[in-house]
């Protein structure tokens, strides 16, 4: 099966196409310009393996949370994408990705995700390898204070994690406030995480497994994840 992933929820940009079992993959960090790099970069994976959009069985995309302007230039350009080619599409969340990235890299099986939100919050998500090498979380998304991780995740991080994110470099005294004590104490890589961003990489990983498992949907159907409640999505005109 052939699909191809995008990805623009953060400040990086990346695509990658999976065809007769082989990856082609473009990445680049690109903030605000997400919009001039993400359909030449689908371009350029497309020219390299030589396949068609058409000829392509699903298309998974970054759901978010992450920036509002690149989760809506995602699922817009997979939704032109897949309308154009009568496509499945599915969403991936980028905290999903990043996690599944530190299994793809570094082998982790328990991973807390954590990405700058501005406005002193982080998005965050605890999450454990399942028995398809696929990491799931153990909670709800949520958009928190740094300084009340610990509280918000006490219930559900029981074991020793390692964290990715660009979170843990925004706000690292007010994740080692008093309350957090506990919780950084269970992390198990020192300093800046290896893994800021997600990428279209690992959301292939995640989301060839839920489209072979028929839980693919068309193009109208694909919808971003802010997390925040107060930022409403409006679907391209007409649908």
């Amino acid at each position: 099966m052939n699909y191809l992933a995008l990805d623009a929820s953060t400040e990086a940009c990346s695509v990658a196409l999976q065809v007769n079992g082989k990856t082609f993959s473009r990445y680049e960090l690109c903030p605000q310009s997400h919009s001039l790099h993400l359909l030449p970069m689908i371009d350029a994976v497309l020219h390299e393996a030589g396949i068609k959009l058409a000829e392509l069985d699903g298309l998974i995309f970054g759901q978010g949370p992450g920036s509002f302007t690149g989760v809506r230039i995602g699922v817009g350009v997979a939704q032109g994408l897949a309308f154009s080619a009568n496509l499945p599409v599915v969403g991936v969340s980028s905290l999903q990705a990043m996690a599944q990235l530190a299994y793809i890299k570094h082998g982790q099986k328990q991973v807390l995700a954590a990405i700058d939100a501005r406005m002193s919050e982080v998005y965050n998500g605890y999450f454990v390898l399942d028995e398809n090498n696929v990491m799931q979380a153990q909670k709800g998304e949520a958009v928190t204070p740094p300084e009340n991780l610990a509280q918000q995740l006490s219930d559900v991080v029981v074991a020793p994690f390692y964290a990715v994110g660009t979170g843990w470099d925004a706000y690292p005294e007010k994740l080692s406030e008093k309350s957090g004590e506990q919780l950084l104490a269970l992390k198990i890589n020192e300093g800046s995480p290896d893994i800021l961003f997600p990428s279209a990489e690992a959301m292939l990983a995640i989301g060839k497994v839920k489209l072979e498992l028929g839980q693919g949907v068309s193009a109208e159907h694909a919808q971003p994840v802010y997390v925040r409640d107060t930022v409403s999505w409006q679907k391209l005109p007409g649908k």
